[in-house]
């Protein structure tokens, strides 16, 4: 089967996925609220709507996370088998997730924009059923 340059552009672009700097933010938001170990964040963070975490990708990550003093971590023996460690946010990782949340609020905006040029009438933050269920009641 021949695919078309059209067709390929279109696939490629609808399965871009979450941006790997926008995992940052997203981690540190979740270790915000509670400490955990990294399948635990990872779990979380596919919770979120994180499509798909590429595990090794996601240690390196947090290690380096941990380099940068955004995070720490300990070694957690309590639970009976191996130990593993724990991962929390620090204050510089406040400091730095409150910068991304702040970058956040200017790109929202922009998307808005964006998304009022593109078509006044979609609404990006609606589920289809709320948007059928707003055309029903139109009629």
């Amino acid at each position: 089967m021949e695919h078309k340059p059209e067709e390929a552009k279109k696939s490629k672009a609808t399965s871009m996925g979450t941006p790997k700097n926008f995992l940052i933010p997203i981690m540190l938001l979740h270790l915000r609220d509670w400490n955990s170990h990294g399948y635990e964040l990872m779990e979380k963070i596919m919770q979120f709507g994180v499509e798909s975490v590429d595990q090794g990708n996601f240690y390196r990550l947090l290690r380096q996370l941990e380099k940068d003093a955004l995070v720490t971590s300990e070694w957690d023996v309590t639970s009976g088998g191996p130990a593993k460690r724990i991962y929390s946010i620090t204050e510089a990782g406040e400091q730095y997730l409150e910068m991304w949340a702040g970058s956040l609020s200017h790109y929202q905006k922009m998307l808005d924009q964006f998304f009022n040029l593109y078509n006044p009438f979609f609404s990006p933050y609606r589920s289809s059923s709320q948007t059928k269920n707003d055309d029903d009641d139109k009629r």
